[in-house]
């Protein structure tokens, strides 16, 4: 049994059509050859894009040679609104300087201290799941959420504050298409960007809302009550280079990207995880099993569940929650004896690098045990990016692999999951890799 994966596009099709199906999902609107090509040329008549699926050249675009390959600022033009200046966006010393400030709040022993707060979530989330037939991508939005408001400013979800930014964000998700103008055709920057109001609209309510929570936290870190969480840390550290903090403006940019990258992506990846579940129940008793040493909250018990923590790199495999991520050749390139000139768009796609047919054995099959052959760690190593790689790699990658494996796990221990008949969920692309019309899972008590 293959799981769900979306059509692909005929080979040639006319700019306005690619656009026409862009706009409406980015994983369908691909040739099938992209799963099977090292490297992929697309030309229109403002700018060239090259898809890398060869793991040497995608190391030197992410690791090897990342200054040289700025982020495209054509993807994330419609993103700006909200996320404004953030580390997700920007490029060169800014994005250095953001990184000196905001990486210290995430090394070393962060993790075990905001453990806590993901049981927490995990067993609030427990709590909510109701029984009977339900759409688990609004449960595992939920808890995601939760997980980001408890980590960063030690508040539940069920804070007036926190719902208000948490129900906005829903609007926003909803709104927000993938694709602006500016994707395909280079605008000058003096020039406006067009933004659909109730995008715009809901960007600005979050800001705000945003900044009354950056607000309270400052004065209490002036008053000396702030709690010792990730907003905390991120808010006092000075940049050891300048010295200087986050303004308050900065820190809002900086809430927005932890908020829609963290909870994006963990609830696109949890939702995913469960309905894999119910399409293999052998996996998923042998995940509810492994849950059972889920009593206590100790984080060393996160060394007690392989298997499901296999289950979820399995399931970023197949649904990476970013599927694509471009970058922009900063000058001349040639690559596999290709002239590629200066500004074309370098796409990197885990999408199609996961499901790569020249790379991976049994590429569009769920087999969590691939990560114990030689295969598996091969192209785990190579070929295997749900957080980027490099540089530029996500922040939160190993809140990530704690948070998804543990409300997972926490889950299973308490109920069973299976599919409901004719609600096959398909996979689209808009902000992160989503079902087309939610999953939908039965629920029932072990």
């Amino acid at each position: 049994m293959i799981p769900p994966k979306p059509p692909t596009r005929p080979d040639r099709v006319s700019l306005w059509r690619y656009m026409q199906l862009f706009r409406q999902d980015i994983l369908s609107a691909q040739p099938a050859r992209l799963y099977r090509a090292w490297m992929a040329e697309f030309r229109t008549p403002f700018f060239r894009s090259y898809l890398m699926n060869q793991p040497e050249l995608v190391k030197t675009v992410l690791k090897d040679r990342p200054e040289d390959f700025p982020k495209s600022d054509r993807v994330s033009e419609g993103l700006r609104p909200l996320l404004g200046n953030s580390v997700f966006l920007t490029n060169g010393e800014t994005w250095k300087r953001q990184r000196r400030i905001i990486d210290p709040a995430f090394e070393g022993g962060r993790l075990r201290e905001t453990f806590p707060a993901m049981w927490d979530a995990s067993e609030a989330a427990a709590s909510r799941l109701p029984e009977g037939v339900i759409e688990i991508e609004e449960q595992t939005s939920h808890a995601a959420a939760d997980v980001i408001f408890r980590t960063l400013f030690s508040i539940p979800i069920e804070d007036a504050l926190a719902s208000a930014v948490f129900h906005e964000f829903r609007a926003y998700q909803r709104s927000q298409p993938i694709l602006n103008i500016a994707a395909f055709v280079p605008l000058p920057r003096w020039m406006p960007r067009l933004f659909r109001r109730d995008t715009r609209a809901s960007a600005v309510r979050i800001r705000a809302l945003i900044a009354k929570l950056v607000d309270q936290r400052a004065q209490e870190i002036a008053d000396g009550t702030a709690p010792d969480d990730l907003a905390t840390k991120i808010m006092t550290t000075h940049d050891p280079e300048t010295g200087e903090t986050f303004s308050p403006e900065e820190m809002v940019d900086q809430v927005a990207i932890f908020f829609l990258a963290g909870h994006e992506t963990s609830a696109s990846a949890l939702a995913w995880a469960l309905y894999l579940m119910a399409l293999y129940p052998e996996w998923q008793e042998k995940v509810a099993a492994e849950a059972t040493v889920l009593t206590d909250c100790d984080f060393a018990v996160m060394s007690k569940l392989p298997v499901t923590r296999d289950v979820f790199r399995e399931t970023l495999r197949l649904y990476p929650p970013v599927p694509m991520m471009v970058r922009e050749a900063s000058c001349p390139e040639k690559f596999r004896d290709r002239a590629v000139p200066q500004g074309s768009q370098l796409v990197l796609s885990p999408w199609h690098l996961h499901r790569h047919e020249r790379l991976w054995e049994r590429p569009d099959e769920f087999y969590p045990g691939r990560w114990q052959t030689e295969n598996g760690k091969t192209c785990g190593r190579d070929a295997y990016i749900p957080f980027s790689a490099g540089a530029r790699v996500c922040t939160g990658a190993g809140f990530a692999m704690v948070e998804g494996p543990l409300i997972l796990a926490r889950l299973l221990r308490d109920v069973t999951v299976s599919c409901v008949e004719g609600r096959a969920p398909v996979p689209v692309a808009h902000l992160t890799v989503r079902a087309k019309d939610g999953i939908w899972l039965h629920i029932g008590k072990r």
